[in-house]
């Protein structure tokens, strides 16, 4: 009776090193653009002295290259110079920044689109091949 608590005691869970689930590859977005970054993502860390909360990010390549460029820009040579680079940039490339006059796709919708797209590209090879094989034979 593994799942029954008695009394005072209290649960723990036990996770095992060895168990045979594989393991699942965490998809990572960049916090801006929110694009998957794969293998380019660049962590970032704010420095020492910055107001509490410290913040941490995940940028693609091509919003790093905008924090860069935005970073050059800055006469600002405090700790807080990354948040509000961080921030013009965000302003500049998030999904979020302009209004979208229809809401974009998700992944989830594109697979679908795709799935019929192959779905009926079959059919239709299929019936082109029954066509051919049907002029051949008369």
């Amino acid at each position: 009776m593994k799942g029954i608590i008695r009394g005072n005691e209290s649960a723990v869970a036990v996770r095992r090193d060895g168990s045979h689930r594989p393991k699942k590859r965490e998809i990572r977005r960049c916090s801006i653009c929110m694009r998957r970054t794969w293998f380019s993502s660049i962590p970032l860390m704010e420095p020492e002295g910055v107001p509490e909360p410290r913040q941490e990010w995940t940028l693609c390549k091509r919003c790093h290259q905008s924090l860069l460029v935005q970073m050059r820009r800055s006469p600002i040579r405090s700790p807080l110079r990354l948040r509000i680079a961080m921030g013009l940039v965000a302003a500049e490339r998030s999904p979020h920044a302009y209004a979208p006059s229809r809401a974009p796709l998700s992944d989830r919708s594109w697979i679908i689109i795709i799935a019929w797209g192959f779905a009926i590209a079959m059919i239709l090879h299929l019936i082109l091949i029954v066509m051919l094989a049907y002029v051949a034979g008369h």
